[in-house]
């Protein structure tokens, strides 16, 4: 398991972060020819969204990036692949998933960014990245975990930042 650790000092380094992630990613998607599926574990306010806006931001999307908190999933399609931006914190069944055809999401080139993904208990593929978020005074305290992101990539994006 290859895992970096950083410290974020205010919300454009995290919007910067989410813009790096993206990078990697996408080409990471594009190179294998399927689905990636990210998620982003950490308390309400520590920075998924404000992460998710960068990545979303950085693929090529020039609008506003809503939060799914009330939709539960957000669709940002572009020419070669799809980003899915899931908020499951609203999420009161896991099988709830199952009647929007959640696997449907998994099945296409694609990144799927989902927060609060211990609310879809049985219902997720293993995650591809996992990203944990704390928030501490002043600063955003960042974990991220990968057995298919080589830890070379992993400390590009950290040196990026």
């Amino acid at each position: 398991m290859q895992t970096v650790s950083l410290s974020l000092l205010n919300e454009h380094k995290t919007v910067e972060f989410g813009s790096l992630m993206s990078k990697l990613c996408t080409s990471l998607c594009l190179k294998l020819k399927r689905s990636l599926l990210v998620t982003l574990e950490g308390d309400l306010g520590a920075g998924k969204t404000t992460f998710s806006r960068g990545f979303i931001k950085a693929c090529g999307f020039s609008d506003v990036v809503r939060s799914p908190t009330y939709t539960l999933v957000e669709t940002y399609d572009f020419d070669l692949y799809s980003v899915y931006h899931f908020d499951l914190y609203r999420l009161l069944d896991p099988e709830e998933l199952e009647y929007m055809g959640i696997r449907d999401y998994f099945s296409k080139t694609s990144v799927s960014l989902v927060e609060w993904p211990d609310k879809a208990e049985g219902m997720l593929p293993e995650p591809d990245i996992r990203i944990y978020f704390t928030y501490k005074a002043d600063t955003r305290d960042i974990v991220i975990e990968s057995e298919l992101v080589e830890q070379s990539e992993l400390d590009a994006v950290k040196a990026g930042l």
